[in-house]
């Protein structure tokens, strides 16, 4: 496991002895005095032989503790980082099939993928807590994690051996376990009271989290912060090989190699990267070895869980199954989880709050800290909410129905009857599509994905824990695949804003039954896979839309096989529900237009879809109208009202005497006392023909090829003018990667932006263009490159005038 920072993690297990009144309920212990200080080393002996060399391994301490007075409590961070990290080589992860495709049965004889090296980053260690919490009367300990650091043994990327080899430290400062200086001589913690609390980010969370799941006698609380709580879901998801965020590749194996400090570990690393499986996926002993959620029934510390629901490196479901585990075995808990990444909060009180954990479940002081809100959730805007529990208590589940009207069209989600019942399917992209490009464009047909979506929302509703999805679906052509579901908020109906991925979950078709088996797939063949995404606490602002993307390799986190396998779905089987407040009761329904944009001479007509869905409750009788149009513009609806989740064919018609210009039409759908409303953009072009436009977005890759997006010219005689214009709107973080050219008919280019602008936003310029060499009519192209990594961005719209 690698970070970019340094993280830590504690954990604590729960007073025996009643808590001591404090004289102010909420205070924390008041600022002492300088503590002179006195700082030491210590070899403590473990009960493992890791490395079996027939001696019990030696687990270095740092301390750091008062000079006078005591004995004192003390806060322990254990971690693998205290020499940084080295370089080790991750798994390849593209391979040439999915491994486990060849299981039913196997292929003899299959050669593992060779790795790729990585450098890998050294987090700094952490630097305040003896400096807080020594001068406050705690001890603090900085341990060597197994096989790490100045420690002996083997680490074993979080089972038994590690975990002993750190509560061996718990037992010694309670007189339980010998400890030794560097000379030899033994030495015991006379200092201590025996009461630890544990804390630290990551894996220095997580060792935490192993220690309290063994229920050891002295460990009264932890603070596990950005913690796993099974490696399992840390490197597999349902079957599936799956990577922590940023590092694709990496494995048990691949981290042991990272944190070892020791020559002779090779033959144990080597027996991790056997057990570990990279084939099956499946859930074996060697992970259940490495699973605490099952023995959270032996924590008896107080646990106070810090989380960012931005990280995807240790994702969200480790706090949620292991928060989950709390509760049921009423462990005192207390959890925050803030909107960043990996790492801790950045809250004001984050220092003063831990220390009234510790001042609580250590010293015994009756502080409050139990009796505020057991739960706190930042927002992306930064506010915090809180409450009793986590999930929201006052949420409720809305299982929205997948709805498609035709093979290849985007469905709907509606919390009504499906009106539609249409099969779709998809071709897996493989190594060449990322996900974020794969849920661009929502309202338009893509071949290697499946989008449905709610029209816009009437109000803010607000997401809470692990959406779930129950897809029945079949692999067409080959013996597996990969099955990722995105959770996606998008723009309203009409608009051209950036989608946002809200939450991933992943599945292996052969894990259908259980991650810990996997089953044949027949080509062909539906089954219904049930699988949670990562947890999120979101809010879908007003008006904008609930999405749910299906695609098949997740470029970032799941092995990459070549494009190619088909995947079938089945809407009308097949479920999205999430935990939420704020979706409309009773009967209500969305509006919503496809295309949402369109482009016509004078004289000339268009058509569009109106689709309308039932969001909530039972169908309803929709009148469609528009309004918003100009002089010589006309709209007719076929039907003009329609049932709640049926749909209506929309004709614009334009007389010769229109005034060309981009205008916004108004669609409204007037229900029972309700009235929802979409958005269709109507440009007219200009007069004779020679001037057009393209509202359709298209996707700018990062640092990828150039793409087009085209006009048509006719009806404009003889050649452009010589001050013919491009109109060019396009979205993008940094035009100083652009690349903007003007295609002609016969293949000339004329260049229009060449990676000019600096770090400036976006292009909205007219580009006068000398094109009097060329037929005015046939077919333009705007042609955009980004020519440098790190962004991406949209062709929002563009204008050709070639006439004078």
């Amino acid at each position: 496991m690698r970070f970019p920072h340094r993280v830590t993690l504690t954990l604590a297990l729960l007073a025996a002895a009643l808590p001591i009144p404090a004289t102010h309920a909420n205070a924390a212990t008041p600022a002492q005095a300088a503590l002179a200080q006195i700082e030491e080393r210590v070899y403590v002996e473990s009960g493992v032989d890791s490395n079996g060399d027939g001696r019990l391994d030696r687990i270095a301490i740092d301390i750091a503790r008062p000079s006078t007075g005591g004995p004192v409590p003390v806060v322990f961070e254990q971690s693998p980082y205290r020499n940084g990290l080295a370089n080790a080589a991750n798994h390849g992860v593209n391979v040439s099939a999915l491994p486990q495709e060849g299981l039913f049965p196997l292929v003899p004889g299959a050669q593992p993928t060779a790795g790729i090296s990585a450098a890998r980053p050294v987090p700094d260690l952490p630097d305040w807590y003896d400096d807080y919490f020594v001068p406050k009367g705690y001890a603090v300990v900085l341990g060597h994690s197994l096989g790490t650091g100045a420690s002996e043994g083997c680490p074993t990327s979080g089972d038994m051996q590690e975990t002993l080899a750190t509560t061996a430290v718990v037992d010694w400062l309670n007189g339980r376990a010998r400890g030794f200086s560097a000379s030899g001589a033994q030495v015991t913690a006379s200092w201590s009271t025996g009461n630890v609390g544990m804390i630290g980010i990551s894996y220095n969370g997580t060792l935490p989290n192993m220690a309290a799941a063994t229920g050891v006698a002295g460990l009264k609380a932890i603070v596990p912060i950005s913690a796993i709580s099974s490696w399992y879901d840390y490197y597999r998801a349902n079957g599936l090989v799956v990577a922590p965020g940023g590092y694709q590749g990496e494995d048990a194996d691949v981290l042991a190699r990272a944190v070892v400090d020791r020559t002779d570990c090779t033959s144990r690393i080597n027996r991790i990267e056997t057990d570990q499986d990279r084939v099956t996926g499946d859930y074996t002993q060697f992970w259940a070895d490495r699973d605490y959620v099952g023995k959270a029934n032996k924590v008896t510390a107080g646990v106070f869980v810090i989380h960012g629901q931005a990280d995807w490196n240790v994702k969200g479901r480790h706090y949620a199954q292991w928060w989950d585990a709390l509760r049921a075995n009423n462990v005192p808990r207390k959890i925050w989880l803030h909107n960043s990444g990996h790492g801790t909060t950045s809250r004001t009180d984050y220092k003063a709050t831990v220390e009234r954990w510790f001042e609580y479940f250590l010293k015994g002081v009756d502080n409050g800290v139990l009796t505020g809100p057991r739960a706190e959730v930042q927002f992306k805007d930064g506010t915090w909410r809180q409450y009793t529990d986590w999930p929201n208590p006052a949420a409720t589940e809305a299982v929205f129905k997948l709805d498609a009207t035709s093979a290849t069209a985007p469905g709907g989600l509606t919390l009504g009857t499906p009106s539609g019942a249409t099969a779709q399917q998809f071709t897996d992209n493989g190594r060449t599509s990322t996900a974020t490009t794969l849920v661009a464009n929502p309202d338009s047909a893509n071949g290697n994905r499946l989008v449905y979506r709610t029209g816009n929302l009437p109000a803010a509703v607000t997401l809470t824990g692990s959406p779930k999805v129950s897809l029945r679906l079949a692999v067409t052509n080959r013996n597996d695949a990969n099955v990722t579901a995105l959770l996606v908020d998008y723009g309203g109906t009409g608009t051209s804003a950036t989608p946002v991925i809200v939450t991933r979950g992943w599945i292996d078709p052969q894990n259908r039954s259980s991650h810990a088996a996997g089953e044949k797939v027949v080509q062909g063949t539906e089954y219904t896979l049930n699988f949670a995404m990562q947890p999120k606490d979101y809010v879908f602002a007003a008006g904008r839309r609930i999405g749910l993307v299906v695609i098949s390799t997740d470029y970032d986190y799941t092995l990459r096989p070549p494009a190619g396998a088909v995947l079938r779905l089945d809407p009308v089987a097949s479920t999205l529900t999430i935990a939420q407040t704020g979706l409309a009761t009773g009967n209500d329904y969305s509006v919503s237009v496809s295309p949402a944009a369109g482009a016509t001479n004078p004289g000339g007509s268009l058509s569009a879809t109106v689709t309308t869905a039932v969001t909530s409750g039972s169908t309803q009788s929709v009148a469609l109208s528009a309004a918003g149009l100009p002089a010589g513009v006309s709209a007719s609806f076929s039907p003009s009202t329609v049932p709640a989740g049926g749909s209506s064919a929309l004709t614009l018609s334009t007389t010769a005497a229109v005034a060309p210009g981009t205008y916004p039409i108004t669609i409204t759908g007037t229900g029972s006392g309700t009235t929802r409303t979409a958005v269709y953009t109507l440009t007219v072009n200009g007069t004779a023909g020679c001037r057009a436009s393209n509202p359709t977005d298209v996707a700018i890759p990062d640092a990828g090829a150039a793409v087009d997006s085209t006009i048509t010219i006719s009806g404009c005689p003889g050649t452009a003018s010589a001050s013919s214009t491009a109109e060019v709107h396009i979205v993008h973080p940094y035009r100083g990667d652009l690349a903007v050219s003007l295609v002609a008919p016969d293949g000339s280019s004329y260049s229009l932006s060449n990676r000019s602008g600096g770090s400036a936003d976006d292009i909205h310029q007219t580009f006068t263009v000398n094109l009097s060499s060329e037929t005015a009519n046939g077919t333009w192209r705007l042609r955009v490159q980004d020519a440098a990594a790190a962004d991406v961005g949209r062709i929002d719209t563009w204008t050709l005038t070639v006439g004078s």
